[in-house]
């Protein structure tokens, strides 16, 4: 009799489709991610050409260049809660007179974003920014 071991065949994976695999799924990953750039933005400000609105009771908040701030031409503290005070001081819990923030061209963004702050905080429902008329 004649024993001869049968062959079995040697089991092996095949790598390749699989690192085929891994590499389309990063280069998925890669183009669908959204990468945040860290660069400086050029704005282009948008001009008005309307017309001021009249109100007989509007408040004039104004900001030079150095963040100096006057609320209808009286001094106010340039930070949060001294502005907090006097607005609250000048609408008497009427937050629906109408609140003009003039500010100089040349003025530190952070002074506008605080006075923008200070009226979302105290409610403020009829905030404009004053702009010069382009005609």
């Amino acid at each position: 009799m004649n024993f001869r071991q049968l062959r079995r065949p040697e089991v092996s994976i095949n790598l390749t489709p699989l690192i085929d695999v891994v590499f389309l799924l990063l280069i998925f990953f890669m183009v669908s991610t959204s990468f945040s750039k860290l660069s400086q933005l050029v704005v282009d400000l948008p001009e008005a050409e309307g017309a001021p609105a009249t109100t007989g009771e509007a408040l004039m908040l104004t900001v030079d260049v150095s963040g100096n701030m006057t609320l209808n031409g009286e001094s106010v503290p340039n930070d949060a809660r001294g502005l907090s005070l006097a607005l609250r001081q000048q609408l008497s819990g009427n937050t629906d007179i109408p609140v003009t923030l003039s500010a100089d061209a040349m003025t530190p963004h952070q002074y506008v974003v605080t006075a923008i702050d200070v009226a979302a905080q105290l409610n403020i429902t009829r905030l404009t920014i004053a702009t010069k008329n382009t005609r």
